[in-house]
């Protein structure tokens, strides 16, 4: 797999990240293990997680917690902490811990992941969410000092405006504290419709796109799939992407997979890969069919027209939907 650097961190990871969200969930130690051998041995490195992951969010069972528990586990069992880079978040609720990213929620939460991830750091760690409710100076500065002891080597954001990321590059500036290198955004090939909101969630938009392109920062793509709306009739896209516009992204994506005979999987993943600025897709699967197949976009290739052909598709709706 190539590698890019993350930012200007030093730091380089694989064009395929693994998203681990589903462990606990859906995933329980056996069936993970399986999965990050897997992701390992066809050279990934990125292992993405965060502090609340583990919980069903439609029926509460499980533990937030517990995907970094069975990363923990793993790494300790096959002695490869070397080989990853390992990503993991703060910001949200989760039971009996409030939303927020203050300076002591900060240290606390990264020493509840450093211990359930049985390392003594992170490669990255993510503010998962903007929370606006604390002076972005106090919510630097924390991560900053995690930073200068060891605990962390870059730091990252989530679900922030392009804004607030200016912002908080003009803090750390100013500060001399470490600068995000990377943001992780919602981002598929559907685009939501113009003003669409997702509770808790950003998504790409284009000041962000030239954001990126100006400062030389990472973008990570979660939710690149749409929770499995393009290739499960069982699971409706969200209302969010539904629209004319949708319509012929759909109908563009379903011609390319009928001329090349690659799945709509690999098409969308590919194309978030070759977009400008380039996205690294997180990979979160439920089974190894899902796996490999998720994997074997690394084997395909798109011609220039045909990627032209689907960033166009659409482009006479874009007044109902997000550029």
């Amino acid at each position: 797999m190539k590698r890019v650097e993350l930012g200007h961190s030093g730091i380089e990871v694989t064009e395929l990240g693994y998203g681990c969200m589903m462990f606990g969930p859906k995933l329980e130690q056996e069936e993970a293990f399986a999965q990050l051998d897997a992701y390992l041995e066809r050279g990934g490195n990125l292992l993405d997680t965060a502090n609340i992951y583990g919980r069903r969010k439609i029926d509460g069972t499980g533990r937030a917690g517990r995907s970094e528990e069975i990363i923990g586990a793993w790494l300790k069992e096959r002695g490869c902490r070397d080989q990853v880079v390992l990503a993991s978040k703060v910001g949200f609720a989760y039971p009996g811990i409030s939303y927020g990213t203050s300076a002591r929620q900060i240290r606390e939460e990264c020493e509840k992941s450093l211990q359930r991830l049985q390392t003594d750091y992170l490669d990255l760690y993510y503010l998962h969410t903007d929370d606006e409710n604390t002076p972005l100076e106090e919510t630097l500065s924390a991560m900053d000092t995690l930073v200068r002891e060891g605990k962390v080597r870059a730091i990252g954001a989530s679900n922030f405006s392009a804004w607030r990321l200016e912002r908080a590059r003009q803090i750390c500036q100013a500060n001399h504290w470490t600068q995000i290198c990377c943001i992780q955004q919602r981002y598929s090939y559907l685009r939501p419709k113009q003003d669409a909101a997702f509770p808790g969630q950003k998504y790409v938009v284009e000041d962000l796109r030239e954001y990126i392109r100006d400062t030389g920062i990472t973008l990570l793509a979660y939710c690149p799939l749409l929770k499995g709306a393009y290739v499960n009739p069982e699971k409706p896209f969200m209302a969010q992407y539904v629209g004319a516009d949708a319509q012929a992204r759909l109908a563009a994506l379903d011609q390319v997979a009928r001329e090349t005979g690659y799945s709509k999987v690999q098409i969308v993943y590919y194309w978030l890969m070759h977009q400008d600025p380039a996205a690294i897709p997180l990979v979160t699967t439920t089974n190894m069919a899902q796996f490999e197949e998720a994997m074997g976009t690394l084997k395909i290739q798109l011609s220039k027209e045909q990627l032209d052909f689907l960033s166009a598709a659409g482009e006479g709706n874009v007044g109902g939907a997000a550029k």
